[in-house]
């Protein structure tokens, strides 16, 4: 299976994974279908899946055109969100295996940023192989997503579980939006050798107009400070007195950066 990112919007990542044995493709997050439509024309590949994290309008907005052109193809996103996503055939929650071209995804329920988000995640076929993290607007580079319908607790819970994933994980996040999360970070965990140097990274990246996604999970867990809640630096940077209370901070800091 190939792993297509395709740009949408201002700063939107839709992702078309291809399986070109069998001439078939599916799509996670598609927001806008026409990028989408143009790359299964360049890749010759008939629709079968739509793979929805949410229910936000960037991600799901593109799902009635591409079904009036694949009217077969099946929609997935969470239990929860039913009712909020167009077009959705099946309905999903933690633990449930769905097939993604060639491959077997695992279902993680990561409520936060939405009430009903989930990701999906590939693991490696061998020790020596990456591992696939489709995670919406949950875990970022550099960063995790706005709180509009979750509390801090369940966002801490819902990035502990994909920080227990191994760090060989690509995270192919919707959004480029590592540059400003990195300079977010460097103001709350300034003495983080490994963060100043992948600030300096990006930026010379995005200098050169360069996409940041995916990242990967062990960068993640070094570099992003939404993974490390449990640092006594940063607690105490936040001056809180609890790992929840770390992270509501953090959070509330990131809203106004």
């Amino acid at each position: 299976m190939d792993i297509h990112r395709v740009a949408a919007f201002r700063d939107n990542y839709i992702f078309v994974l291809h399986d070109a044995e069998q001439g078939q493709a599916a799509v996670v997050d598609p927001g806008d279908a026409e990028p989408v439509l143009h790359t299964l024309e360049e890749l010759g590949a008939t629709l079968t899946a739509i793979f929805n994290t949410h229910h936000h309008s960037d991600h799901v907005g593109g799902n009635r055109q591409l079904l009036e052109r694949f009217p077969q193809a099946q929609v997935y996103g969470g239990l929860e969100d039913r009712g909020r996503i167009p077009g959705q055939t099946h309905f999903l929650q933690e633990g449930d295996r769905v097939a993604i071209c060639d491959c077997q995804a695992e279902v993680m329920f990561v409520p936060g940023h939405t009430r009903a988000h989930i990701a999906y995640y590939i693991a490696p076929a061998t020790p020596n192989d990456w591992g696939e993290l489709f995670c919406g607007d949950t875990l970022f580079a550099g960063g995790c997503g706005r709180l509009f319908e979750g509390t801090p607790q369940q966002m801490l819970e819902s990035l502990g579980k994909l920080r227990q994933l191994p760090d060989t994980t690509r995270v192919w996040c919707a959004h480029e939006y590592t540059l400003n999360n990195l300079k977010f970070a460097v103001t709350v965990d300034g003495t983080n050798a490994a963060l100043q140097q992948r600030l300096q990274q990006v930026q010379a990246t995005r200098a050169q107009d360069q996409p940041t996604v995916p990242t990967e999970l062990g960068f993640e867990k070094q570099t992003n400070p939404f993974l490390r809640w449990d640092d006594a630096s940063l607690q105490q940077a936040m001056n809180s007195t609890s790992m929840v209370q770390t992270f509501a901070r953090l959070r509330g800091k990131k809203d106004l950066f």
